[in-house]
């Protein structure tokens, strides 16, 4: 049997679509709002939760004086190879 397509079907599947469209963007003006504070207090709580330790680090550091001077880090000293080749000394022409 063939089925034919009528103009009240055709109706309610635009009707249906247009309720679910419609229905969709109020909800989302509803509900995005609190979704998004949601994630944004998720995502606080992770970098702070990374910080933190950094900054409470920073905290218990002793107050240093003015004009002392204090090393963290000693960098690396890598020596020169004296065997690279010769030095040669360029002048300009004129």
């Amino acid at each position: 049997m063939i089925q034919q397509a009528s103009v009240v079907g055709l109706f309610k599947t635009i009707l249906i679509i247009a309720l679910f469209y419609f229905g969709f963007k109020i909800l989302s003006r509803l509900f995005v709002p609190f979704l998004l504070k949601f994630v944004a207090k998720k995502a606080e709580q992770r970098f702070g939760g990374q910080f933190s330790g950094q900054y409470q680090k920073q905290q218990k550091e002793p107050v240093k004086k003015e004009g002392e001077i204090t090393i963290d880090k000693m960098p690396n000293m890598k020596s020169s190879n004296k065997n690279v080749g010769d030095y040669v000394d360029y002048e300009e022409i004129e």
